[in-house]
């Protein structure tokens, strides 16, 4: 028995442990993929000056992190020691000048697949995801953090288009790593989005509200796109008597002004009462992948979001996994204060709209969709 518990336990480890340090997967080399943005058709280089091409991977092309940086004016920050890339503020190093690869050809490469990373975008995490609603992570291939066409879009504000029949992707409108601009704590990219960064948000929330950041328990903020332009969604809840007010608030992260706010008085309040969820994101799928005894290689997430329930914040956790012709969906909610599983389910379908031949595109127009 004791052996039977110090294998499963061992087993337990060993998965955790894979998760934590992503995993390989093959894909391909496209030098052979123009990429254009705003009628100019761009070539890529790393920090060394060396040239960077796009990858295809799962049918959906990424594009070199640093790289797109330095197209927006962005500085690109490295942290190690918490394997955070953050992009924001200006950028402390000049344009690269990079040397062609003219013996570049299409070629099967083998990269790592990093749901471990985070990426901040002026100060704020961001979670990126497909047409189709699904969570993508960032890849590495030689040093270079690479993200989705359809995520870098996003953060130039841009439309994406491919033209199949000339292999163009189009962008109009609008501690393995080595590709960087800087290498240090996060943060110090100074991170802004617009003229307002989060925490100047936050503040612009609490003066409103006549409260200051000690006074409350923040239960969410975070960037958002609403009419075509982003703001934050911040929300807090604060004590009063034997009463909990709970705020919501949305600011434009380009002006400071508040777009929308409204708040309620709850009698009771089960959240946890420190600043922050004593569970990460990634901690709470962990839990989830650990219940269903799956790996993050083995699933493809469909929604990861915090939220409320009864009073209490929660983790929204959906994965999928394909098991020969049928799909089985899981859904959980986690607590964030201790990590105990609320509620979970599953099902199995016998069909299931699978992100199998560039479903990241549009086919009505070769738009992605905002």
């Amino acid at each position: 028995m004791k052996k039977q518990i110090f294998a499963a336990a061992l087993s337990a480890a060993i998965l955790c442990s894979a998760a934590a340090a992503g995993w390989t997967a093959s894909a391909e080399i496209r030098p052979d993929i123009d990429v254009v943005i705003d009628g100019t058709e761009r070539t890529f280089y790393n920090a060394s000056g060396a040239e960077v091409h796009p990858i295809s991977y799962q049918d959906t092309t990424y594009l070199p992190v640093r790289a797109i940086g330095e197209l927006m004016g962005k500085n690109v920050n490295w942290d190690a020691s918490t394997q955070t890339v953050s992009i924001g503020g200006t950028r402390v190093t000049g344009t690269t000048d990079g040397k062609d690869d003219k013996n570049a050809r299409a070629d099967d490469i083998t990269l790592t697949v990093r749901p471990e990373y985070t990426v901040v975008i002026d100060g704020v995490t961001r979670t990126f995801y497909d047409a189709k609603g699904r969570e993508v992570d960032p890849v590495e291939y030689q040093g270079s953090i690479y993200l989705p066409v359809r995520a870098i879009g996003e953060l130039m504000g841009k439309t994406v288009s491919w033209n199949e029949n000339t292999q163009t992707v189009t962008l109009t409108g609008g501690s393995t790593v080595t590709d960087f601009d800087t290498s240090g704590p996060t943060g110090q990219t100074n991170p802004s989005t617009g003229a307002v960064s989060l925490d100047k948000a936050k503040q612009i929330a609490l003066d409103h509200a006549g409260l200051s950041a000690s006074d409350v328990q923040f239960i969410k903020s975070e960037t958002d796109r609403d009419d075509g332009r982003t703001i934050y969604e911040i929300e807090f809840v604060v004590k009063s008597g034997n009463t909990w007010k709970e705020y919501d608030y949305e600011i434009d992260a380009a002006t400071g002004k508040i777009v929308d706010y409204d708040y309620d008085a709850e009698t009771s309040y089960t959240g946890n009462q420190s600043s922050n969820a004593s569970i990460g994101m990634n901690q709470a799928k962990q839990i989830a992948l650990d219940h269903a005894g799956l790996s993050f290689s083995d699933v493809q997430f469909v929604k990861t979001r915090a939220d409320r329930d009864d009073g209490r914040l929660v983790y929204e956790i959906e994965f999928v996994v394909k098991n020969g012709s049928t799909v089985k969906e899981y859904d959980y909610e986690i607590d964030a204060a201790t990590g105990k599983i609320v509620d979970y389910d599953y099902d199995v379908e016998s069909t299931y709209d699978w992100d199998d031949d560039h479903d990241d595109w549009d086919d009505d127009d070769d738009d992605w969709d905002d």
